[in-house]
């Protein structure tokens, strides 16, 4: 697996890259945020480990770009910043997840491995319900014709609802199966994603098709 980390700590850059390789995982480092940007768009990565915190251009602007751009590479976001509207921010900004330093190095690979888990599960058939077509050769979600690219963490989370139409799956349910039994980041994950999902399939100002239900967690209409 090929891994791109952009990070401006120099010595923390070189604690994950002997960590990484010691796993096997062939690694590329870049120190600020245009060398960064740069290696995303032109690289052939598995994953990026992107700092919030880079001198020339932030993580949140690498993220957002190359998003735009239609890389869908998981991108794990590395900050000192902790608070909720930092983390929203950054998943926001198209990040499949989010780790707080200091962090054990353990715990970024039980992350790494979690998310490669849920790439790996992703279906290889397309699926169709009521307007919805998600295309797992393209990373697209089509809405009556019109195409919206997802992150890897959406499209599991898409897939999910997918598989379950017209089910109340609740928060803890979409957690468990969508991230991870043991996953300790942010506590509100689930809406961060959906409300993200609901920008995408609603930005022509469409019906929702996933829909909240009180008490309960979240339902996509068929």
């Amino acid at each position: 697996m090929n891994v791109l980390v952009v990070e401006d700590d120099k010595e923390l850059a070189a604690i994950l890259q002997r960590g990484l390789q010691e796993q096997l995982y062939a690694v590329e480092l870049a120190h600020d945020g245009e060398s960064g940007r740069h290696l995303a768009l032109t690289g052939d990565y598995d994953l990026i480990l992107l700092d919030l915190m880079l001198p020339i251009l932030d993580g949140i602007a690498i993220c957002s770009q190359i998003r735009s751009q239609g890389l869908q590479t998981p991108v794990i976001m590395l900050t000192a910043r902790d608070s909720v509207d930092d983390r929203v921010l950054g998943l926001d900004s198209g990040a499949d997840d989010y780790l707080v330093k200091p962090f054990a190095v353990s715990e970024l690979f039980a992350r790494i491995r979690s998310l490669m888990r849920r790439i790996a599960s992703r279906t290889t058939e397309t699926l169709s319900v009521g307007e919805l077509t998600l295309d797992p050769s393209t990373d697209y979600i089509v809405r009556d014709g019109r195409e919206s690219s997802l992150t890897a963490r959406e499209f599991a989370l898409m897939q999910f609802f997918m598989e379950h139409p017209n089910k109340v799956l609740s928060r803890t349910l979409i957690l468990e199966k969508v991230w991870d039994a043991n996953y300790e980041g942010l506590s509100n994950v689930v809406d961060v994603y959906v409300k993200t999902l609901r920008q995408k399939l609603e930005s022509d100002g469409e019906d929702r098709v996933i829909k909240t239900v009180r008490g309960r967690g979240y339902l996509l209409v068929g």
